[in-house]
């Protein structure tokens, strides 16, 4: 386990963040992974990293105020943090941030509390959270397992035995186990890159999602920008912001999308989750919202703003991939985005619009894209799943076909 947990940390390290000589490394993770995140630590340090700088966050205590806080307590940000945040990223930090919590944890709260305080985090960190969205730093989304998560997954097993299990689901989904993880994380995304350039180049005008609970027309901008696998940061430094990822995507047309979508994976949004949801869109819009589960929370995130009754991201996932092949659902957006193929609500990446990191947001909305404060990825991927591509033309090309890549 040491062994396989040092090689996870070299992965996110070297391949997902691309840590250079001297530079700082912030991390954000649950205080359940502290062993980890030393490790972490360790290899950031042996790579040339100048300083780690973590932040634990403690889900069990915010839990503890959302419960007994006065509401007015979620109006209120901590902008000295969000600034602290700001400045790091000025000065180049690279983030890495670890998921892991219970996807349960916050079922009995006031979906209204959740909303009000995500609204204003969203607000105090927006500055900081452009450096993200546009990919001006280097920034890496992974998982640790927690307690309360594993048992989410393995309600049947012992707390230890859950805990190895989901290890081990992490450590396959990263390819932790192959032989040199470094080496085929490379030529991972090489192949990505591949389906990248053929999207790119064939610069579609629109998408046609079809399967037994999907009928949906997706237009997209002028000028979009497919991307996978990686990019490069400001500084010129390639980083992966997912690990692990399976996905390509661009952004729709805001206005341009028409039908209805069934989701396929359960959401966890803040703690709750939403399950067997129903969109329908009329030129880019919600106009209707069904839900199994978690109908309230699933409003109450569509009402944030504007925008976020929009879509932001198209992206594209095999149903044969390593994270669907585990035969389980992780009720973790990281890896369940990863094994299904997903659009987000609200702000689309400004990198997916040919020069769109250069754009204020208001030239972003001229250009077709979505502005918002949230961005929540969402899954509607399955095995009957078939994707048409439209040229503008008028020329029909089939890029999915019952769940997977058809080129």
């Amino acid at each position: 386990m040491q062994k396989n947990l040092e090689k996870y940390a070299k992965l996110l390290v070297r391949n997902g963040l691309n840590i250079q000589k001297d530079q700082l490394l912030v991390v954000n993770a649950p205080i359940e992974a502290a062993e980890f995140v030393r490790i972490v630590a360790k290899q950031a340090y042996d790579e040339g990293a100048k300083n780690v700088h973590v932040e634990y966050r403690d889900e069990e205590l915010a839990l503890v105020k959302y419960l007994n806080a006065p509401f007015e307590a979620f109006k209120e940000a901590m902008q000295w943090k969000a600034d602290g945040f700001e400045q790091m990223a000025s000065e180049n930090a690279a983030f890495l941030s670890i998921t892991g919590t219970d996807p349960d944890l916050f079922k009995d709260v006031d979906p209204e509390r959740i909303a009000e305080a995500n609204k204003t985090n969203l607000k105090s960190t927006e500055k900081f959270r452009k450096y993200t969205l546009n990919s001006k730093v280097s920034w890496c989304v992974a998982a640790v397992p927690s307690p309360s998560w594993a048992k989410k997954i393995f309600p049947d097993d012992t707390t230890e035995n859950a805990i190895e299990k989901l290890w081990d689901k992490i450590f396959i989904a990263n390819r932790v186990y192959d032989e040199d993880p470094v080496v085929s994380w490379d030529n991972h995304i090489k192949n990505l890159t591949e389906k990248v350039d053929f999207l790119n180049n064939n610069q579609f005008k629109s998408l046609h999602y079809k399967s037994a609970k999907t009928d949906l027309v997706v237009e997209l901008p002028e000028n979009h920008v497919w991307a996978g696998g990686g990019e490069y940061n400001e500084s010129n430094v390639y980083f992966v912001a997912n690990m692990p990822t399976e996905e390509v995507y661009t952004m729709p047309l805001k206005t341009g999308v028409n039908g209805y979508l069934t989701s396929t994976f359960p959401l966890n949004y803040s703690g709750n989750l939403i399950n067997n949801f129903k969109l329908t869109f009329k030129d880019g819009r919600i106009i209707e919202v069904e839900a199994d589960t978690g109908l309230e929370t699933l409003k109450k995130l569509i009402d944030t703003d504007e925008g976020s009754h929009y879509l932001g991201e198209v992206a594209l996932v095999p149903y044969d991939s390593p994270i669907n092949n585990t035969g389980i659902v992780f009720y973790n957006t990281l890896f369940d985005e990863n094994a299904s193929c997903h659009f987000a609500l609200g702000a689309a990446y400004p990198t997916s619009i040919k020069g769109g990191d250069k754009m204020t947001d208001e030239e972003l909305e001229q250009k077709g894209a979505n502005t918002s404060l949230t961005h929540v990825d969402f899954m509607i991927g399955s095995k009957d799943m078939n994707i048409v591509a439209t040229k503008h033309d008028g020329t029909k090309v089939q890029i999915f076909k019952d769940g997977d890549w058809a080129f």
